[in-house]
């Protein structure tokens, strides 16, 4: 048996040692339903960043912790199915492919699969997947569809009533099938003997690929004693079918739940030929004398160096497409720390980046403050840890326990506590970029594939890393402007509570021209004017504007709303700006518990008064600034009552690729109405409409609450 082979019995226990809960009952019951072959219920970390596997059936285990845990950014299609709530269904590998290439670059096999939102109210708290096999005819009727989206809510509604959370923080557990085949009552030994009788040899493989029961044929034409294979899988405990072919045709058959044939040769010259029959409880194997053909020839010699595993490639496919795609420094680290670690069944992480002559830590997961301090800032010389010879030399180290390390670098070991090193010097254009450190909390034996991964991969990562870094400077000089021109903090305000929030484009690196301000007016009248807008662009000349505009908007506060907007357009009108302008205007009376509101071309607020349902206020907008000076802006005059909360924000919030305008500002407008604090209401807008936390638009957003009790 191989040194990382485990028995049925031992994988059996390690999932069943985690009690079974709702959401093993949930799953079983929306597979069972729906005729699926495989599925799991992901979960919202409260960090809200990443969407967490708990609970899988009918997958090898090695597939299901490849997708433990992914950002809800991730452009697949449970990310989706979270993001735009709403069901995706994806009926053949030929869309998977148009659709998600990623996806479909990882797992490259014909399948249906639906990812089914879990909401909470109006905020997302996961996703069901469930994956259907090649037989099924890939199309999704309306019926199916509305049955999908019942067992979507049922789950959801299943998770409001726990009281318990869950430790996401735990690998996901694997439930057994239910609806596998029922047994026939005949004993164990009249089956192993009609089975023994035939010419051909049978293997039962569980979804593991673990062998549970072979025939003395199967193990005389395979090459081995029985002991010698039970519990093990194939492609590891013979050398001959160490190869991607083989175990790429074990995936086939048990994600795509379809007979698979193919030909082996085991050297010297014995062809075999060998048929795959899945279903939901394993994989009958059928072993036979084939016959040699014409140029024919083996996939490679028994002796050659073993192949690196399928899953390993095309996880290595998927790992280079996301590398691609991340934007900044902590973009980096959190898919290392996602996607990286738990392929390689690493712990933690450190990723330290060259600057100025020492590794200056950039990110890191896994490890406390205390031993990151003690790291931070070393000189590339240093005889502490072998980061720094790593990254001056080029060559990777990988120490499989503490002793290796200790007799290289005795204080090293010490320091965290950790048993296993992969030291990956990052290097871009034959430029040292950094180092990229894997630990392991258990000694690891790191084969020659997984080392020869582990380098390749560290290309990748050097000149995602390399790319971020330059984009974090652009984006944090652009936004330090931004900032600059926008107040530094409101007044208070007698009578009223206010919350503002700024937040730039996620992908952008210009200054925007998205503003917002509170401008006191008469105490004595307890009068107070709010103001946002949105100028056209991302550049110098937007952030400009805005000041612009700013500065007449203050000039002219105190007059009616309408006047206001009438006076600051005359002005850009004479400044002659190319640039289009938004703009909200309201003027607030504690006083008389009213607000008159006015808007040049700018989205319509959204307002909760207590003990009325929550609105989009429906206002007539007028020109947008500096069009049409002699237009009027009709003014729009509603009560301001005590406990009512209106929002002021910028198109960046509501204009969500994918999602309704009209449903996203109403769902917005619920939240209005949660009574906690307007910083928290603030988060909860935000959250809403751009869960991975990058807005394709700048978003700027002022609440304003009337004090007092309702």
């Amino acid at each position: 048996m191989s040194a990382d082979a485990k028995s049925p019995a031992e994988g059996r226990a390690a999932d069943e040692s985690q009690e079974p809960g709702p959401l093993n009952e949930a799953l079983s019951t929306a597979v069972r339903r729906t005729g699926a072959s495989a599925g799991g219920i992901y979960l919202l970390d409260d960090a809200r960043r990443l969407l967490c596997l708990t609970v899988a059936c009918g997958l090898p285990r090695d597939v299901v912790e490849s997708w433990w845990r992914m950002p809800v950014s991730t452009p697949a299609p449970i990310g989706e199915a979270f993001r735009t709530e709403r069901l995706v269904w994806v009926g053949s590998q030929e869309e998977m492919a148009r659709s998600y290439p990623n996806t479909a670059a990882a797992l490259p096999y014909r399948f249906a699969f639906a990812a089914v939102p879990l909401a909470d109210g109006t905020l997302g708290r996961g996703v069901l997947f469930l994956i259907w096999p090649a037989s099924h005819s890939g199309r999704a009727s309306p019926r199916e569809r509305g049955h999908l989206a019942a067992l979507g809510r049922r789950v959801s509604s299943m998770l409001e009533e726990l009281d318990t959370p869950f430790d996401l923080r735990q690998r996901p557990r694997i439930i057994p099938l239910d609806g596998a085949p029922r047994r026939l009552p005949v004993s164990a030994q009249a089956a192993a003997d009609l089975t023994e009788r035939l010419p051909e040899g049978f293997v039962a493989l569980d979804l593991e690929g673990r062998i549970t029961f072979l025939t003395s044929r199967a193990a005389q034409l395979l090459g081995r004693d029985i002991d010698q294979l039970m519990g093990t899988r194939p492609w590891q405990s013979l050398p001959w079918m160490d190869q991607v072919l083989v175990e790429d045709h074990y995936r086939t058959a048990v994600i795509s739940r379809e007979a698979v044939s193919f030909s082996l040769l085991r050297p010297p010259d014995t062809w075999l030929d060998i048929e795959l029959h899945p279903d939901s409880s394993g994989i009958s194997v059928r072993v036979g004398p084939g016959r040699r053909q014409p140029g024919r020839t083996p996939a490679r010699t028994a002796d050659a160096t073993p192949a690196a595993s399928v899953g390993r490639l095309y996880q290595l496919v998927h790992l280079a497409a996301a590398l691609t795609e991340v934007v900044g420094v902590q973009d980096v680290v959190d898919l290392i720390a996602v996607q990286i670690l738990p392929a390689f069944g690493a712990d933690s992480m450190v990723l330290s980046a060259a600057d100025a002559g020492r590794l200056k830590i950039t990110g890191y997961h896994g490890y406390d403050r205390q031993t990151i301090e003690r790291l931070d800032g070393l000189p590339l010389d240093t005889h502490l840890t072998p980061a720094g010879e790593a990254l001056i030399t080029g060559i990777p180290s990988f120490f499989g326990d503490p002793e290796e390390l200790a007799r290289r670098y005795p204080a090293a070991p010490r320091i965290s506590g950790k048993q296993a090193w992969a030291f990956l010097p990052l290097i871009s254009s034959s430029r040292p970029v950094g180092c990229c450190i894997l630990t392991y909390k258990s000694p690891h034996v790191f084969t020659a594939d997984e080392r020869a991964v582990l380098t390749s991969l560290a290309g990748l990562i050097a000149q995602a890393l390399d790319r971020a870094r330059l984009y974090d400077v652009k984006h944090r000089l652009a936004h330090t402007l931004q900032e600059a021109l926008l107040p530094r903090s409101l007044p208070t305000v007698p009578g009223l509570e206010v919350a503002a929030r700024y937040l730039p484009a996620g992908y952008g690196m210009d200054v925007g021209g998205d503003f917002y301000d509170l401008i006191r007016l008469d105490d004595a009248t307890a009068t107070a004017a709010a103001v946002i807008g949105d100028v056209q662009g991302h550049n110098i000349a937007a952030a400009a504007l805005m000041g612009q505009v700013r500065t007449a908007v203050h000039a002219t506060a105190g007059a009616r709303p309408d006047e206001v907007l009438s006076r600051t357009s005359r002005v850009l009108a004479d400044l002659e700006a190319d640039l289009l302008v938004s703009c909200l205007y309201a003027q607030i009376d504690l006083g008389r518990h009213e607000i008159s509101l006015a808007s040049a071309g700018h989205v319509p607020p959204l307002l909760h008064r207590p003990g009325q349902p929550p609105e989009v206020l429906r206002m007539e907008p007028g020109p947008m600034l500096g069009i049409g000076v002699d237009l009027p802006y009709p003014i729009t005059t509603i009560p301001m009552l005590p406990g009512a909360v209106l929002a002021l924000y910028t198109d960046g919030l509501v204009e969500v690729p994918g999602s309704d305008i009209d449903r996203l500002s109403s769902d917005l407008a619920r939240l209005l109405g949660r009574g906690s604090e307007l910083d928290r209401i603030v988060d909860d807008l935000l959250l809403r409409s751009w869960p991975d936390g990058h807005p394709t638009d700048d978003i700027a957003v002022l609440l304003l609450r009337a004090e007092g009790t309702p």
